[in-house]
């Protein structure tokens, strides 16, 4: 059987969490386009709702003509106090036009009665 690799990159999220990075929405939009010229098959764009950029950064993405890439939003599962359906996290998730979406589920104690 046949075995297929897939690549998921997530430097605009992950990877501009450095000290010191500090990505405007064109840069990230750049590095969308050379990243999907590498050939990667996912590309996560950023958090949106959690900030002004992602948000933009998915805004503007729409209009990027992908060639090979997936262009995915990150997330995570819904705050302790709120309905899914009212979730700005999980609103915004849904608004940011990506095909993709990464939902991380919260598991530590704190996370799971805190947030």
């Amino acid at each position: 059987m046949k075995k297929q690799v897939y690549i998921y990159d997530t430097t605009l999220r992950d990877g501009a969490q450095q000290e010191g990075i500090s990505l405007s929405v064109s840069d990230k939009l750049k590095i969308t386009r050379k990243l999907d010229e590498l050939g990667l098959d996912y590309i996560e764009g950023g958090w949106p709702g959690s900030n002004p950029k992602d948000t933009e950064f998915f805004l503007k993405a729409r209009n990027l003509k992908l060639k090979h890439s997936t262009l995915v939003a990150f997330g995570s599962t819904r705050r302790i106090d709120t309905r899914v359906e009212n979730d700005p996290a999980l609103k915004a998730l849904l608004q940011s036009g990506a095909k993709a979406v990464n939902i991380v589920g919260k598991s530590s104690d704190l996370q799971v009665t805190r947030y």
